[in-house]
């Protein structure tokens, strides 16, 4: 009977202590998660603070602070600082707001388009849609087309270019088998292509040479022409799509195994697809549609971002968009002020530090010959 005892104690023992055990360590990454989201909302907070006041007209952060106050609260500012604070709230926070909201939705619907496409190599602009938009807005700005929108028309037709290239795209890589995520890649490379071919015939043959240069310069990106009222569709866009897409973190990570091994486990692979297709595809026409194309953010940001916090998509989509934010509204920052008074194009900016990030990323995790 001792034999008995003694070997029972264990038995019961080790069920009790195997739940602490195991507890521990998703406790702890769920902790630093929410230290590094907090960290980078923090850091956040303090870019868009010290970026309004960045300019030809330099304003100390403090009395940014004290004016974004006054206009949030109605208070009152003395006369001799009216020009300040027309600069702070018309000109320069509405354009500092709309790229952190560009920014975290480029990051985030990169983080989707790859675990759609189970591609390490794709971002936003890999379905096409990008060079859709482009169209839209190329069409608008050499034709003069829908005029009667006024400020709005070339946005409208970027958005209109967006969704008839999404159309598109999901008809021609829809097979008898579904969408494949090879079908879809390829699909969008080369409506991509197509696209670029009819953009260049539009501006080739524009008749006004300061509407080409405007349209040269606005397929790279810019938040030149940033409004408060060009603000809130595309930040509702980008807040829908966190909703979304955090709780879909759990239905991606299964995505990233396989269709065959998502399909055993009870996940229909294609439905899911396809609702991120259309997801992506909204939100990056909405993005393309008021900044322009902007490449780079992301394909380099998902990446960076599971390197500090592991491949499960819940915990990426928390962290990608203020990381997307803040990178966003500095890239912004140094378009406008590296070569003042004229202003780079933003691709030009995200080029110069993606492609240099993106190499060496290869180099070290060899995502390349791992196939990730």
């Amino acid at each position: 009977m001792s034999v008995i005892l003694v070997r029972k104690r264990p038995m019961r023992t080790a069920p009790d202590a195997a739940p602490v055990i195991a507890s521990a360590a998703p406790g702890r990454r769920s902790a630093g998660l929410v230290v590094v989201t907090i960290g980078l909302t923090v850091v956040l907070l303090a870019s868009v603070l010290v970026a309004i006041g960045v300019g030809a007209a330099g304003i100390a952060p403090a009395d940014t602070a004290r004016y974004l106050w006054a206009a949030l609260t109605g208070g009152s500012i003395g006369a001799d600082e009216a020009t300040a604070y027309q600069i702070v709230w018309q000109i320069r926070t509405p354009r500092v707001l709309l790229a952190a909201v560009v920014g975290a939705g480029l990051a985030l619907v990169g983080v989707a388009v790859q675990a759609m496409v189970r591609n390490a190599l794709a971002d936003p602009f890999v379905l096409g849609v990008s060079s859709g938009a482009s169209v839209g807005a190329v069409a608008v700005i050499v034709t003069g087309g829908l005029a009667a929108l006024g400020s709005y028309a070339v946005s409208a037709g970027a958005f209109l270019g967006a969704l008839l290239a999404s159309v598109l795209v999901y008809v021609a890589a829809t097979g008898r088998a579904g969408m494949s995520p090879l079908r879809l890649v390829l699909t969008g490379v080369a409506m991509s292509f197509g696209f670029q071919a009819v953009m260049s015939v539009i501006v080739y043959f524009a008749p006004d040479g300061e509407a080409t240069s405007t349209v040269l310069f606005w397929t790279m990106g810019s938040f030149g022409a940033a409004t408060w009222g060009s603000l809130p569709v595309v930040a509702v866009a980008v807040a829908v799509a966190v909703v979304a897409l955090r709780r879909s973190g759990r239905l991606l990570d299964v995505l990233a195994l396989g269709d065959e091994t998502a399909a055993s486990l009870g996940v229909d692979a294609g439905r899911v697809r396809r609702g991120l297709f259309l997801l992506s595809s909204v939100v990056t026409g909405a993005m393309v549609a008021v900044s322009g194309a902007i490449g780079f953010v992301g394909l380099i940001l998902p990446h960076l971002v599971r390197m500090v916090v592991g491949a499960g998509h819940a915990r990426v989509f928390a962290v990608a968009p203020p990381a997307g934010a803040i990178f966003m509204v500095w890239v912004d920052v140094a378009a406008r002020t590296v070569v003042a008074p004229r202003e780079l194009p933003l691709g030009v900016i995200t080029a110069l530090v993606g492609v240099p990030v993106f190499v060496a990323l290869m180099r070290r995790r060899g995502y390349l010959f791992a196939g990730r």
